[in-house]
C-alpha cells in the first residue's frame, strides 16, 4: 500500500492554495484534497459557530484520508487543521482539544506557504479582504509552519512562478527530508 508523502499548502483566504494544489496535482498526476470547509458552509445555512470548526476539521481529515489512499507518490492537501485553529482562536477565542491533539499527531513531508501577492478574489466565503489582516493571517501561519518542524517554504509571485517553485520543492523532497 503506497504512502504518499504529503504536500500541504498553507495560507491566508484568496492567496492561491486552490489553485496550487491543483496546478501540483496535475503536473504529478496525483490527487489534491480540497478545502471541506467550502463545502460544508456552503451547505450550512447560517454563520458558522465554534461547534462547527471541529466538524469541518474532521470532515477535512477524514477527506485527506480518503484521498491519501488514491495516490501514489503525492498527495496535495489544501489546508488542514493550523487554518482549523487560526479561525477558530481569531473568531472564537479558543481552539476544541480535538484540533489541537490532531496538529501535534499529523505529519506533512512540506508545507508551501502561500504568500499574499496575489490580488485579492471577492468570493462571499471570505471574510478578510485588506492586506493588513491577509498579512497579519500570513505571520500566523508563519509561526506555525516554523513550529511544525516540517520543511515549509513561502511561495511568492504570479501562477506559473508559483507553480514552478513548487513543483522544484517536491521534486526535491528525499533530498529536504534526509
Amino acid at each position: 500500500m503506497p504512502n504518499p508523502k504529503r504536500i500541504l499548502i498553507l495560507g491566508p483566504e484568496s492567496t492561491g492554495k486552490s489553485t496550487l494544489a491543483s496546478d501540483l496535482a496535475n503536473h504529478f498526476g496525483e490527487p489534491w484534497v480540497p478545502e471541506f470547509a467550502r463545502e460544508y458552509l456552503e451547505k450550512l445555512g447560517r454563520e458558522y459557530r465554534y461547534e462547527d470548526m471541529a466538524k469541518i476539521g474532521k470532515g477535512q481529515m477524514a477527506l485527506e484520508d480518503r484521498l491519501s489512499r488514491e495516490a501514489n507518490r503525492y498527495l496535495f492537501c489544501d489546508t488542514d487543521l493550523r487554518v482549523i485553529h487560526i479561525w477558530s482562536e481569531h473568531r472564537f477565542g479558543k481552539t476544541d482539544p480535538w484540533v489541537i491533539e490532531q496538529i501535534k499527531l499529523r505529519s506533512y513531508d512540506l508545507i508551501l506557504l502561500t504568500d499574499t501577492d496575489l490580488p485579492w478574489e471577492p468570493d462571499p466565503l471570505r471574510e478578510y479582504p485588506d492586506i493588513e489582516m491577509r498579512d497579519y493571517f500570513l505571520d500566523l501561519y508563519k509561526k506555525l509552519a516554523a513550529e511544525s518542524g516540517f520543511p515549509h517554504y513561502l511561495v511568492s509571485g504570479d501562477r506559473k512562478k508559483r507553480l514552478d517553485l513548487s513543483k522544484n520543492l517536491v521534486s526535491q523532497l528525499g533530498k529536504i527530508n534526509s
